[in-house]
């Protein structure tokens, strides 16, 4: 779980959830490696036990508020000449609470963008070769993490475990620290903080897990470390009604809906959360949505009600385009008359020029 100081921590417990979901991936990689040398296997690849293997972090807020969080779907594996990887699914976040998940999924991880981080390392055997008669082994294990477009390096402390020739263990020995602001993370924060209402959020992830891996049986996976991954958004058929609220609510804030000044012409860039918002809307048919457009104060008010209409009109343009029934979308553009933010910054401004979506009752 990820335990993050008092220095930094990512818009609510999520940012943790990232630094800790990339340490976990090394450890194993090391530990299947471990185990590899450990039985003469040099000829074996190890997979990660995806059932048997967890990764948890703790996240801070209030400076003192302590909450859990897990990262479900894992996959990994270690190569015979001791190359080791291992995916973290960043739509996996599991708090217990689904508003939480979908703010650190969209607002901090911005899984529309990123969907995953990679652990990589690569094992000296000789690291490990006195694991077959210890059996257990401390160690510190270099590794590279990816994510959110960034990669860095860091050496993490892990126990090695010898359970069978055919099975290893990789555990954290202490948790890792990861700072929010090493992945450029540190605005997502802000924008869990303003979601969330919550003050002081820690910047810094403190990260443990618990990995398997299990050999590789005539070059195949065993089934429990090829087991189907936990069933995310994407597999769900149609969300609840608070599930559609938390969604729409989240996408609203995420501020990656993108327009040239002064322009209703949608970026490319904004293709993404757009095809996440097609995805929600799709999956919350008892609903009608409003599509608003907001600007801030700068001009004349009636040139930023315009602009505020074609903006959201090209945003219902879009989602139509993309096979939304055009009965179930409806375009307004309030311009300036509706700022979350004062208008006295060039950062507040940006908050205030922004794309909505809001369900507004059965169809």
């Amino acid at each position: 779980m990820l335990i993050f100081p008092p220095a930094c921590s990512a818009r609510f417990p999520f940012r943790r959830v990232l630094a800790l979901s990339l340490g976990p991936p090394l450890f194993w990689l090391m530990l299947v490696v471990a185990a590899e040398a450990a039985s003469g296997l040099g000829a074996t690849r190890w997979t990660l036990d995806a059932a048997g293997s967890t990764l948890t972090y703790q996240s801070v807020k209030k400076n003192t508020v302590v909450e859990t969080n897990k990262l479900r779907n894992l996959s990994g594996a270690v190569s015979p000449d001791g190359d080791a990887s291992v995916t973290i699914d960043l739509n996996s976040v599991d708090s217990g609470i689904d508003v939480r998940d979908v703010r650190m999924r969209f607002l901090f991880f911005q899984t529309f963008k990123f969907p995953v981080a990679t652990v990589s390392t690569k094992i000296d055997p000789a690291a490990i070769a006195d694991l077959p008669t210890k059996r257990r082994l401390k160690m510190q294990l270099p590794f590279t993490l990816d994510l959110h477009g960034f990669q860095r390096s860091f050496v993490a402390n892990v126990v090695v475990t010898l359970i069978s020739d055919a099975q290893v263990s990789v555990a954290s020995e202490s948790p890792i620290e990861i700072k929010v602001e090493d992945f450029g993370l540190l605005p997502a924060i802000e924008k869990l903080q303003q979601a969330g209402d919550v003050a002081n959020i820690v910047p810094v992830a403190s990260v443990s897990f618990d990995f398997l891996f299990d050999a590789d049986a005539a070059g195949k996976p065993s089934p429990a470390a090829a087991a189907a991954p936990m069933k995310t958004d994407a597999a769900k058929a149609t969300y609840t009604d608070e599930e559609c609220g938390n969604r729409f609510d989240t996408i609203s804030r995420s501020g990656a809906i993108y327009f040239a000044y002064g322009s209703a012409v949608l970026d490319p860039a904004s293709k993404p959360l757009l095809a996440t918002a097609y995805d929600v809307i799709a999956k919350c048919p008892r609903y009608k949505i409003e599509v608003s457009g907001h600007t801030d104060s700068s001009g004349a008010p009636a040139d930023n009600l315009a602009l505020s209409q074609r903006r959201a009109d090209a945003v219902a343009s879009f989602l139509k385009a993309e096979g939304i029934a055009a009965e179930r979308l409806r375009a307004v553009g309030y311009g300036q008359t509706r700022p979350v933010a004062p208008n006295d910054s060039n950062k507040n401004r940006a908050l205030n020029r922004r794309i909505e979506f809001r369900a507004e009752g059965t169809p």
